[in-house]
Parts: structure tokens; sequence; C-alpha cells
């Protein structure tokens, strides 16, 4: 089979490595994206389009027009519906839509034409984004009999909704959020794909050899991690002089690795703001055997029960990180709970298996 994955940013990676898991399939992949990853992950077809709203600045400016629209929540405010479903926010809105797709439709159909972007037996839309709100691509490959998978993270069914036309030709919705379980009547969960022994190898634990133990926190968006709660916490204890804190932000992802290996306690979020439990900077966490904390939920907590985070929240998380921080068996405990549950549920072969046989399921 040619398999085809669409997407805005390779945000954590995950691209380069669903292409490896069809290829040991035997099927060829390619992936188009909107925008270069800023963790400088690697790229395949990349349009490098103008306009990228994932950029700190550009969110901002998104975030105060609709305040406008969504009052103080702005474009953090939660769309109604099951399935939420995408609409323009007014006549703005609208406009700039209409201007901004086309200035992109040349660059667009020049890589439709010269890549051969309509041969494809499977198209995978990560975060349901079409290269065009009508979703007239997508209609496109339906015509010419392609299975279309739309994959939906964090704020793509929260924020935005679905685009209508493509979600009612989708054969097959995935998320790997429980919360979005929620918000569509016909959506999937799957683990984020993972090549845990590759990773182990590539970045061997270091050992803190400080006195005090190294905590580490990695927001890629502030709001939806917890940050100014979590931020606060650990700069007090740091002054008293319990642990040394330090903030991973705007750094390409191997840099970030090298301040990660180093830790001793991660923090992944608080407050279910930016969708419950964790993602993948918990899954690089626990593959190190990094002791793992984040705001597991009592319905995160009943859909995986053996999860082996230390689940914090904005009232616990300075008593517990001042437990961790004190006790290194408990430290060790923890992260290796981790890395085993992480090869588990997260490795690439896992992963593989569980969308094979959602690919039976339609037909693949």
């Amino acid at each position: 089979m040619n398999i085809l994955y669409i997407s805005p940013e390779n945000t954590v990676g995950t691209l380069s490595l669903y292409k490896r898991i069809h290829e040991k399939h035997g099927n060829n992949v390619r992936y188009v994206t909107f925008f270069r990853s800023p963790k400088a992950f690697e790229e395949d077809i990349c349009l490098d389009l103008p306009f990228n709203f994932t950029r700190p600045f550009l969110k901002n400016i998104r975030h105060r027009i609709y305040q406008l629209y969504r009052g103080k929540e702005g474009y953090h405010k939660d769309r109604e519906g099951y399935p939420p479903i995408w609409r323009p926010e007014g006549h703005f809105d609208k406009a700039f839509l209409a201007w901004k797709e086309k200035n992109w439709d040349k660059i667009i159909q020049t890589a439709i034409k010269e890549e051969d972007l309509y041969n494809f037996d499977v198209v995978h839309f990560e975060s349901g984004m079409d290269f065009y709100k009508d979703a007239k691509f997508a209609k496109e490959l339906k015509k010419r009999g392609a299975k279309l998978i739309c994959h939906y993270h964090g704020e793509d069914l929260r924020s935005r909704g679905v685009l209508l036309p493509l979600d009612e030709i989708s054969d097959l919705n995935l998320t790997n959020e429980v919360d979005l379980l929620e918000k569509h009547p016909n959506i999937h969960y799957i683990f984020l794909p993972f090549d845990v022994d590759a990773f182990q190898k590539l970045y061997t634990k270091i050992n803190n050899k400080d006195d005090l133990p190294l905590v580490t926190h990695a927001p890629t968006n502030r709001y939806y991690k917890g940050s100014n709660d979590i931020i606060p916490i650990c700069r007090k204890l740091e002054r008293q002089g319990k642990i040394k804190f330090e903030l991973i932000e705007n750094k390409s992802h191997e840099e970030a690795m090298q301040i990660k290996r180093r830790s001793d306690i991660f923090i992944d979020q608080i407050n279910d703001r930016g969708g419950w439990g964790y993602g993948m900077n918990s899954v690089e966490s626990l593959a190190l055997g990094v002791c793992t904390m984040t705001e597991m939920n009592e319905k995160y907590c009943k859909f995986i029960p053996d999860h082996p985070f230390v689940n914090v929240n904005k009232a616990t998380l300075y008593d517990n990180l001042l437990k961790y921080a004190g006790k290194l068996e408990l430290r060790l405990k923890k992260g290796h709970e981790g890395s085993l549950w992480v090869k588990k549920y997260h490795d690439i072969a896992s992963v593989s298996e569980s969308l094979y046989r959602y690919y039976d399921k339609i037909g693949l």
C-alpha cells in the first residue's frame, strides 16, 4: 500500500516512527507537513507555508482575536458539540482564512502535482486537518478510492472542532488522548508510538551528581501545562534548598534531551487544561527511568489503572516534590516502573499491532 500522512507539524517526532511501522509491513510511506518542526525533527515533504499559528507570536495574536468572540478564555475555550464542529468565528476570521488559503493554494497545488499526492491508498490527516477547510483534497482522495483516517490531538477537538466535510467521509478516527474519547461519537484510542530500545541507546540516563535532585518541566504551552502553577512551586522549593529546578523551553529536541537525561524528577502537567494525563514528554522521561509526575484524574486512572506516574495536582505538587526529592529509593522505584510500562504500551511493536487491527476493521 501507499500511505500518506498529512500534518501541520512533525510535532513530537511520531511521523518518522509511523513511517517505520508501515515500512516493516512492506508499505510505502510519505508524510507532508505544513510547517517545519520547532524541535528539528526529521522532515519529508515540508511545504513551509506562511502563517504558522503554532508559533508563540502568532498564537498569541490568534488568542487575543478569539477573545473578542469567545470571551476571556479566547482560543482556549472549548467548543461545544458531539463532535464539536469548526466554524469561522466571525467576518474577520472568515475573510482572513479565505485570504490565507488563497496564499497557500499555489504551494499546495504544486506539491500535489510534483509529489503525486493523489496516488495513495491510505491517507492519515493528523489533527484532522486537510490542506483546505472545505476538505477538497480529501474529497478528491475519497473519489479515487482512498481510505481516510483522522488522528486528533489536544486542542483539535477541544478548541477547534472537526472539519465537517472531512469528518463526514473519514473511515476511521483515532486519538491518543483519553478525554477526546468523550468528544466524538466514533473515535478510538491508540498509544503514542515510541522506539524505546533505540531511544535508550541514544540517550543513556546520566545520574545527577549534585547533592540536590534536579527537577525539570518542559512546557510547549504554559497555559495548557499549568506551568504558571508548577514553576512557582518549584522555585519555592529551590529557594528552600530542597531541589534544583530547570525549565526546558524553546529548545530543540536534542537540547531538551540533554537536560532531561540529567533529571531526577520530571513534571509533565497539572490542571487538565490541555488534555488529561500525559504526552510525549512523559513517554521520554519514563523511558529514561526518570520519576515522572503528572495529574491523572479519576477517569484516566480507570482507563489506565497500572500507570507508573506520581499523581499530582496543584494542591499536592509541593508535598510530593518534597517527598520524592528527599528519598532516592522512591525515585528509583518509580523510574524503573516507568521504563517497563513504556516498553509494554508505547513501544512501536505494540502500537503497530493496534494500528493494523484498526486497519483490518476498515478493510485494509
